[in-house]
C-alpha cells in the first residue's frame, strides 16, 4: 500500500526559524568537528531509512521538543 506524500506547504505558520538560526545550523552540520560528523551521519542514516513523510515528522517533532524543552 502506497502512502501519498503529505504537503509541507500551506496552512498557518507554526514555527519561525530565522536566517541566522538556519545558517548556524548548516555551519555546525558542515563543520569539521565531532558534532558536524555526528549530524551528517545521522542525517544520512535518516535519509536512507525513512520516507520523506517520516523525515518531515522527525524534523517537526524535534523542533517542537526544542521549542518546549522536552527531552
Amino acid at each position: 500500500m502506497s502512502v501519498e506524500p503529505v504537503s509541507l506547504m500551506g496552512g498557518k505558520s507554526v514555527y519561525c526559524i530565522n536566517e541566522v538560526q538556519l545558517n548556524s545550523a548548516f555551519d555546525l552540520a558542515e563543520s569539521d568537528s565531532d558534532a558536524g560528523l555526528k549530524i551528517r551521519e545521522t542525517v544520512k542514516k535518516l535519509e536512507k531509512e525513512l520516507t520523506r513523510n517520516e523525515r518531515a515528522s522527525v524534523a517537526f517533532v524535534l523542533i517542537n521538543h526544542l521549542q518546549h524543552g522536552d527531552s
